[in-house]
């Protein structure tokens, strides 16, 4: 990752040692990810959100519920068209900039990668057949068979998350007398210790970022004065599924932080910048390590590390020291894992304060009309239209901190990054990095630009049915057959159903 302050002294060293191809190929890999990992969310979690906004419709013959299914599914089928572009840069880049890993380790833990391309290839079918089934296929049809599109979002995600995991708590094989892995446990590979705490925390992470991330998109528009049911529709059924995971997700990241300080010491050491093995261990919020242990800046909290890692003051934490400085992330690791780490704290804990504001006003409205219930205040839109970019920023730091905080190991204390980088030459290197940028820069620019113009679209659409709100009067018709005629305004032109802001 590129390091955003001044090196110490003591890092000068570790570069000095490193290849010169090192940081070429880990700025490469660390843009492409960045930029990959915009989309995972909506590719992940997109599908159920979708689907739960088309049963809606179904169950309540609700034409606008319907409509939105319908765009959201468009849009996710775009997105998941440049994800499988990301995606796949990112698979050769493992075998292009790090060799040393494939080489070695790729029968070990290589099947988490089969696993996500199986998901990708399934998920590529049947989001063809769900977008073709609108008003092609018969109601129930359609929807059982989008079905089965959530749960091959959460089979690539396994795919991922089972090589990663296993990367920061290898297991499943035995190393013979040349130091190469034999006797591979396939299962053990794939469900090691720190799996299931990354697994649940990633995917509840990807359900509260893409419910955040749509309803702040109509949570724009209420603020641009579009208070017409279709925006308020769109915007509650997101808001209230990321609602439902913020409080989960908020627990979940307590435990994986848990389940690090118990399996990977140095690395929770670095995410709290603990230089000495010790008890009562202060808490640091923000703050930055020097060489020599001290720590700069931020805010210090007596002994509340300690409390929070094993619930009482005299639990001993491990600190860096606990390992050479050579097996252990130097302090501009640390402190940039340490940052990424409460930056995301921060974040989800100003989520849960706007789950509570949310929760508060529905419960105090609950014998309110449907249409009611929902909050009046512009804070509080503006609120939620900043959680969309917020929580996409602690998707990010959540992998910065995995990745940075177990440096210098690519495979946790069996393999270095440095050995299992690519020899093409680090002038090589820069230049495809040079290329991968503008080329990510088209392809997010066309993809906004597409995004944008369906947006225009779909508006010139609404506008189209003559009603005093645009959004009230989308196509001629519903997904699933003509919409029955009821009286519209003198212009003649006819209403939706649910003009009157009933859900």
């Amino acid at each position: 990752m590129h390091n955003p302050v001044p090196l110490p002294a003591g890092a000068h060293l570790l570069l000095a040692e490193a290849p010169a191809q090192l940081l070429p190929a880990r700025e490469l890999m660390a843009f492409t990810l960045a930029s990959h990992i915009i989309l995972v969310p909506m590719g992940v979690a997109l599908p159920l959100i979708t689907l739960i906004m088309h049963y809606r419709g179904l169950r309540r013959h609700d034409p606008t519920a319907l409509l939105l299914a319908r765009r959201w599914s468009a849009v996710m089928a775009i997105q998941f068209a440049v994800g499988v572009v990301t995606g796949t840069v990112l698979s050769f880049e493992f075998g292009l900039l790090w060799p040393g890993l494939m080489g070695r380790w790729g029968d070990v833990f290589g099947i988490g990668f089969g696993v996500e391309a199986w998901a990708f290839f399934l998920e590529a079918i049947l989001i063809a057949i769900y977008l073709y089934g609108w008003r092609r296929l018969p109601a129930r049809t359609h929807f059982l068979l989008g079905v089965p599109l959530p749960a091959t979002a959460l089979l690539g995600a396994f795919g991922i998350l089972a090589a990663n995991s296993w990367m920061n708590t290898p297991r499943g094989f035995r190393l013979d007398s040349a130091g190469n892995p034999v006797d591979v446990d396939v299962w053990k590979a794939i469900f090691t210790p720190m799996f299931g705490p990354q697994y649940w925390h990633f995917v509840v992470a990807m359900f509260v970022t893409a419910g955040y991330v749509v309803a702040g998109v109509y949570a724009v528009g209420i603020l641009r004065g579009r208070r017409d049911r279709y925006h308020r529709l769109g915007f509650a059924v997101p808001f209230t599924v990321a609602a439902v995971f913020t409080p989960i997700q908020f627990v979940l990241g307590d435990s994986i932080a848990r389940s690090v300080f118990q399996k990977q010491p140095v690395k929770f050491a670095a995410m709290e910048l603990v230089w000495e093995t010790d008890t009562h261990v202060p808490e640091y919020l923000f703050g930055r390590l020097h060489p020599d242990g001290t720590v700069t800046g931020g805010i210090k909290i007596p002994q509340l590390d300690s409390i929070l890692a094993g619930f009482r003051p005299d639990t001993k934490v491990t600190g860096l020291t606990s390992v050479p400085a050579s097996d252990r992330p130097n302090p501009t690791q640390a402190t940039i894992a340490h940052w990424a780490f409460d930056i995301m704290v921060v974040i989800g804990s100003l989520l849960v304060l706007l789950v509570l504001w949310y929760a508060w006003v529905v419960w105090r409205r609950r014998k309110r009309p449907a249409p009611q219930r929902l909050p009046e205040s512009r804070w509080f839109y503006r609120s939620a239209a900043c959680a969309g970019v917020a929580s996409v920023v602690a998707v990010e730091c959540g992998w910065i901190t995995t990745e940075v905080g177990r440096q210098p190991w690519i495979v946790y204390q069996n393999m270095r990054v440095a050995e299992a980088v690519t020899a093409t030459r680090s002038s090589t290197l820069w230049i495809m990095f040079g290329v991968v940028i503008v080329v990510y820069v088209f392809i997010f620019g066309s993809f906004l630009a597409l995004l944008l113009r369906m947006r225009t679209r779909w508006r010139l659409a609404d506008a189209a049915g003559g009603t005093d709100s645009p959004a009230e009067s989308p196509e001629a018709e519903t997904p699933y057959g003509p919409r029955a005629p009821v009286a519209g305004p003198a212009t003649g032109t006819g209403a939706r159903a649910g003009k009157d802001g009933t859900p």
